[in-house]
């Protein structure tokens, strides 16, 4: 008697979990949770790149082919291209209030560290830089959309230290935008530079984070 109604239990306990799990995954997919981004939604639609010759466009057969050139046509909006060949992450600090926060962006795009990896800067000093980078814009008021970069050849010593930062300081991101580019003869100009066809797939993995930003920008509303 007891056997049976102990199995009975056990089967109200397995059908009552999945009956929860089965909701929370309702709720995860069509209800999903708004990512916890510092200063989101966006107060405006003023958008500066800080970054390095990928930013700026080096290997494209035009800078209008870069990935920013190409987001910018893609979304008819202007983006300040302040993207300058051969920055690493403690250049690009230095240069952060002069090019980035007297402009007063609403957003900021980050990308930098692939520099870093070739003159072997140690990865703490890496993200150190970063994550100064990153909290200095959030405290002028701007979202940061930082975007991943490889730190190796034949492993990315990167990955999990971009995915905690992006997670730890609230940035919007998007993973290692060489996957599936670098080491690949068509999409690449040289040995570290994409062309215009590798371009266009970092723009399109950067697209659509950047659209929820755009489309999540609160409209000014006039006195």
């Amino acid at each position: 008697m007891f056997e049976g109604r102990t199995q009975k239990i056990i089967l109200l306990i397995l059908g009552t979990v999945f009956l929860v799990g089965g909701i929370w995954w309702l709720v995860a997919t069509f209800f999903p949770s708004q990512p916890n981004i510092v200063n989101f939604p966006p107060k405006g639609s003023m958008i500066v790149a800080l970054g390095d010759s990928l930013t700026e466009g080096v290997g494209a057969s035009s800078y209008e082919r870069g990935y920013i050139g190409l987001l910018k046509k893609r979304f008819d909006i202007d983006i300040v291209n302040k993207g300058v060949s051969g920055d690493t992450t403690k250049r690009g600090l230095a240069r952060l209030d002069s090019d980035v926060l007297l402009l007063h962006p609403d957003i900021v795009i980050v990308l930098l560290g692939g520099n870093d990896f070739l003159q072997q800067v140690p990865r703490e000093e890496v993200f150190k830089n970063l994550e100064n980078i990153i909290t200095r814009i959030q405290k002028n008021g701007a979202v940061v959309l930082l975007l991943g970069v490889r730190g190796g050849l034949l492993h990315d010593a990167f990955s999990a230290d971009f995915i905690a930062l992006a997670k730890r300081t609230g940035s919007a991101f998007v993973p290692n935008v060489l996957e599936g580019i670098i080491g690949d003869g068509k999409l690449m100009q040289d040995g570290i530079h994409p062309n215009d066809g590798g371009y266009q797939k970092i723009a399109d993995k950067v697209a659509p984070v950047l659209e929820k930003l755009l489309k999540a920008v609160v409209p000014k509303t006039t006195p």
